[in-house]
Formats: C-alpha cells, structure tokens, sequence
C-alpha cells in the first residue's frame, strides 16, 4: 500500500510548480487515506494532548497526510474512558493558499465542527512549535470562519488576534423572533431575554466571536445554575447553530470570573472564545475597562479590546500534557 501511494504521488507531483505541488499534495493525501480507509487498513496516529487553561484538546499532525476521521472517530478520540479525553480535537493541515500558513479543523467531543476556539489557537501555536513546523511569527491561519493572527509573547504565552466582534443577529445566529429586547445602551449594544421551559426567562447579552455566544450577568459565577441553564440556552430555537453560554461575573473594571458552557462539550473548565465575548459584552455595557483579567475555573487569560470594528486580543498559557499514538481500526 505504501509503495503503491508512493508512486501515485510521484506521478501526480512530476512537473507541477511548488505552489502547485503545496495544494496537489493537500488534495492527494485526501484522496490517498480514502483509499486506504475503504480497505479498512488500520492506522496508528501520532497525537498530543494539551491544554489551554484546562481546556483540553487532542491536536493530530495532518500535514503530510490525512487520516480521514469521522464524526464518530472524533466522539471516541474525545471519550474519557475509552478514547484519549478531549474538550475538543484540533486537526492541523496546510493550506493552499501561499498567503496562509496553516489551516486547523476543530471538533468538538460531540464530533461535531466547529468555527473557533481561543484556547485551541493557542495550543495549535504551541503544537507547531513542538513539532517544527514553523518558527515564523506572527502566523496566519486559517480556520472555519476566516484568518487570525497567533504570536508567542515574551513571557511563555500566546497571543491571538481572535477577529472583529459581531452583533448583527442573523450573523451571530440568532433569530429574533424567538427573543425578546429588553434593553439598549447609549451606544445601542442590546439585551436581550428569551424563556426557558417552565416559564423561567433568562436575559443576556448575543454576539459572534467567530462563533455564537450568549453572556449572562450573575452576581456569583461560582454559583450560578450552569448545568441547569446551559443546555437548555443552548438548545433554544432563539439559536439555530446553537451557542456557547457564559456566565460572568463582574469584580472590577479589570476582573471577571467566568464559567461557560459550551455546545457541543458541556461546561469546560475554559473557554477563550468565551472569554472575550464576556469582556466585550461587559465593555459595550459600561461595565469594563479595556483590559480585563478573566478567572476561568482552570486559570487565568488576558482580553483586550480597544472598541467596535478592532479585533479582540486574547493572550494566555498553552501547555502540552504528553504525546502518544492512537490506534484507530
């Protein structure tokens, strides 16, 4: 099988031009592990485990192939008892475009793909460096809902450009005609309330960080009914791709703790997208500083946003965990 790919390659590659050969070799490989796949030849997968804060992701190399992984391939990678156990699994890939340096696939433990992830960007950083893919800084890459921007900080950490914020409900998504408005600041950020089963209403404030969030103010996040309210927040037609729900609580201009509940995974002990929803929402409310500490259950990131139409800043700790091979039949 080796010697047969092996010579498909060559005789694909001869004659094309390197930039060719960068986007040939990406479609190859696709087509490559299908093939091999159909035959149910079993495969050994070299992967880390890391994390970002606590919120833990098994990221796979799938720059020289593709390993061709199902939705029920990433549910059992990410199972607890019987896979690796992740929040989510990173799948690291070249891009096509001679303008971008990586591409990345996220999955959640559901199996299901999502668009971002602020810790999972810091890992991928991380991870590249680890295994010398690239020493280049800052690095473009591309994920499901566009570019960002990753470079390594002076202290040990990443830093991420996470993208501009968006507030316009059929971009978030979120269907109006399941909400209800029951506020507008000066600046006219809104908030909004919908009704939970049993008549309970929960208000909140809506916005995109690549993907769709929900951000409740409480006055103790530690005691706030994540488990209860999550999934039925998630799961609420107001919200048609589903959403993430943070519940932030404010202890300065400069201090939040945060516990979000992601969809897809459930509560994570982090989550970096989330972070900077709640900082924004928190800033379009009046109630932040431009700079602000997020305490998460797993530790501790930076948010920076300087106002609408500038991209939001997250900076924070990527640590690998250790490095295996997963068998998968």
């Amino acid at each position: 099988m080796h010697s047969i790919v092996a010579r498909a390659w060559g005789a694909l590659s001869e004659g094309l031009k390197f930039g060719e050969r960068r986007a040939g070799l990406k479609f190859f490989l696709e087509w490559a592990m299908g093939l091999k796949s159909s035959d149910n030849w079993c495969m050994t997968i070299p992967f880390s485990k890391m994390h970002g804060t606590g919120n833990d992701f098994v990221v796979i190399d799938e720059t020289q192939r593709s390993y061709g992984l199902s939705e029920k391939d990433y549910r059992f990678i990410a199972d607890r008892h019987f896979g690796v156990g992740a929040d989510q699994i990173l799948t690291v890939r070249l891009s096509a475009d001679p303008e971008i340096d990586f591409e990345y696939h996220i999955h959640n433990a559901d199996g299901s793909e999502v668009e971002h992830c602020g810790n999972g960007a810091r890992c991928f950083l991380r991870f590249v460096r680890e295994q010398g893919l690239s020493q280049k800084s800052p690095l473009r890459v591309k994920i499901k809902k566009g570019v960002i921007e990753l470079v390594d900080t002076e202290d040990g950490q990443v830093s991420v450009k996470m993208g501009v914020p968006v507030f316009e409900p059929s971009l978030i998504p979120m269907d109006v005609n399941h909400t209800q408005e029951v506020a507008s600041s000066a600046n006219g950020f809104k908030t909004w309330q919908v009704t939970l089963p049993g008549l309970e209403t929960v208000q909140f404030a809506s916005l995109s960080m690549g993907n769709p969030h929900a951000v409740i103010l409480v006055s103790d996040a530690e005691a706030a009914a994540v488990e209860r309210l999550g999934p039925s927040i998630e799961h609420h037609p107001a919200f048609p791709n589903r959403v993430n729900v943070g519940f932030m609580q404010i202890r300065s201009r400069q201090d939040i703790s945060l516990r979000v509940f992601e969809r897809g995974s459930g509560e994570t002990l982090a989550c970096g997208t989330g972070a900077c929803a709640a900082v924004v929402s928190g800033i379009r409310w009046g109630l932040l500083d431009a700079k602000v500490g997020v305490k998460t259950r797993g530790g501790s990131l930076m948010i920076e946003w300087a106002g609408e139409g500038h991209d939001v800043v997250l900076s924070g700790p990527a640590v690998t965990v250790f490095k295996g091979e997963l068998d998968r039949p």
